[in-house]
């Protein structure tokens, strides 16, 4: 599904992961994948309050929602704002049941050229500004090539607390 109709098409996630299919009584609507967030991203760290110790201790907490997918012919007036609430209630509960530890923030990246974000906006996500271009892992040669809004959904009101600390090591 995600290789056909997505536009970005379907690349193996690395790492941790969780991929959801929308359905209805109709059948399949669509479908939602999740995996590591982005390595570094300036104004979500800004937002966050961290340093670059913290980030590297702390960045597994931040789940990235890598893939959106609402089936083409699928209409339905406030449907992808109304999945996206619904997967942020899901989501850190099903994570934790699979990998032992809870998010507390999710993320997204919405390329500009062909998106607003209003059914992110919809759901409540916060936008704190536009990306350099360079990809998830901060390629320079990549430099301004493909600018996306930055979407954060907190998951827990202490999310800033839980993020800016430093795990106790054993």
């Amino acid at each position: 599904m995600i290789h056909r109709w997505h536009y970005l098409g379907y690349k193996k996630l690395v790492g941790s992961q969780l991929r959801y299919l929308i359905n209805s009584r109709s059948g399949i609507l669509g479908s939602l994948g999740f995996g590591a967030s982005a390595w570094n991203v300036q104004a979500r760290e800004g937002f966050i309050g961290w340093s670059r110790q913290i980030r590297e201790q702390n960045l597994h907490l931040i789940v990235n929602n890598s893939r959106f997918l609402i089936l083409p012919w699928i209409k339905s007036r406030n449907l992808a704002s109304r999945v996206l609430g619904l997967v942020a209630k899901k989501l850190p509960n099903d994570w934790e049941q699979r990998y032992k530890y809870r998010p507390v923030m999710l993320e997204t990246f919405v390329e500009k050229k062909r998106f607003r974000g209003t059914c992110y906006k919809a759901a409540n996500w916060i936008c704190l500004g536009e990306t350099k271009g360079r990809g998830k892992l901060g390629d320079y040669s990549k430099l301004y090539e493909n600018v996306k809004l930055i979407m954060v959904y907190p998951l827990c009101k202490e999310f800033r607390s839980v993020l800016q600390q430093l795990p106790i090591s054993s």
